[in-house]
């Protein structure tokens, strides 16, 4: 079978930009570090996997090096078997991938990484900005790269959890990789589904694209020096068929639409904005297989370039209220004290929070629904 980069989010991906980075506020780091517990069970497994792992060339040296300190973490457990599905419309999914932050930022690090990111687009083919987007979509240009340690997480889930032989085979390239020396137990760290580094790679995928841009004779795509992660992303779209100088698409009426005839013209949500993509959409796709992905991530590239806003405008949500109204709602909750976490017009469970706070302070019924007439009284 085979296994895209981010195969071990699975329905993940199509709910977009969590718990592999992938909403856009990933959830690669952790808010306080998860921590062993003795048990009895899977202390047995990892004595029975280290057989199986040796018959495949892994050296008892490294599973003494990768094992010492690793231990059993019912955290994970609980977070792959409470997956919540959902899924965002696109409008929602841009205001939190292409936020004003997110395109300010991306900027930032285009300027700061120029020399480095012009290397990599010489060597690839795949234009910078493109690149810089999926950091920011992945780990937040590095800030979010998950803290969790690699071979705790996927030996607990090979384990007990619900994909034991996936998450087996991703502890054993896990362990190729540290037997090769690119990094060490306590610097492989990651999400808790095993997705490493600045781009967010689980270990297979690193086995196959990750590359030493530095020439240190090292893949470290782990560290504050973010070249061998970002040149293993253009790695990754190079070879999986990143057709060079062709824009991954744009918006109907956009000079970018306009420069050849489409592979498809898409509108994941009506009403609302067309795009006509080529084939460098279906290429960043097999980063993470979604639409909505692919699309934030060429738009984030878009505007990280300099480019505008989308032009077509998305019509009232099931509420009757416009992204800017939703923005509005936030941002006058927050002004009477009731922290809805910044005003991106995406009600999460922040929002939601803070409009049962409100209705409860002011007598009434308590839905945390946002609403027309919720946002005329908070006028």
């Amino acid at each position: 079978m085979y296994f895209t980069r981010r195969t071990v989010c699975f329905g993940m991906a199509a709910t977009l930009l969590t718990a592999c980075g992938g909403t856009p506020q990933t959830s690669a780091s952790t808010s306080t570090p998860m921590k062993t517990v003795p048990n009895a069970g899977y202390d047995a497994w990892v004595a029975s996997f280290k057989s199986r792992a040796l018959a495949k060339g892994i050296t008892q040296s490294t599973l003494d090096r990768a094992f010492r300190g690793a231990g059993y973490l019912p955290e994970v457990i609980e977070r792959d078997r409470n997956q919540t599905e959902f899924t965002r419309t696109l409008e929602d999914y841009l205001a939190i991938a292409a936020s004003d932050d997110r395109i300010t930022t991306g900027r930032q690090m285009l300027q700061q990484h120029k020399s480095l990111l012009n290397n990599i687009e010489a060597t690839y083919g795949v234009p910078k900005e493109v690149v810089t987007a999926i950091w920011g979509l992945e780990s937040r240009y590095g800030q979010r790269r998950g803290d969790i340690q690699v071979m705790s997480a996927l030996s607990t889930l090979a384990y007990d959890g619900r994909r034991g032989a996936f998450f087996e085979s991703q502890l054993i390239a896990a362990l190729k990789i540290l037997q090769n020396g690119d990094t060490t137990p306590d610097k492989m760290t990651g999400s808790w589904a095993g997705a490493m580094g600045h781009t967010q790679f689980i270990p297979t995928s690193y086995e196959l694209y990750a590359v030493d841009f530095t020439g240190d004779g090292r893949r470290d795509i782990w560290s504050d020096n973010p070249a061998d992660a970002l040149a293993s992303a253009a790695a990754y779209l190079n070879r999986s068929g990143w057709v060079k100088g062709q824009p991954w698409g744009g918006e109907v009426g956009s000079a970018a639409a306009n420069s050849g005839t489409p592979s498809a013209i898409l509108q994941p949500q009506a009403p609302g904005p067309k795009f006509a993509v080529f084939k460098n959409f279906s290429v960043i796709k097999r980063y993470n297989n979604s639409d909505k992905y692919a699309i934030g991530v060429g738009h984030l590239s878009d505007r990280i370039a300099g480019g505008g806003p989308l032009k077509t405008q998305f019509g009232p949500d099931s509420t009757g209220l416009t992204l800017n109204d939703r923005k509005e709602l936030q941002t006058r909750l927050t002004d009477a004290g009731y922290d809805t976490g910044g005003a991106d017009g995406v009600i999460g469970s922040k929002s939601e929070a803070a409009i049962s706070s409100y209705q409860r302070a002011n007598g009434l019924p308590v839905t945390g629904d946002p609403s027309l007439e919720l946002l005329k009284r908070l006028r």
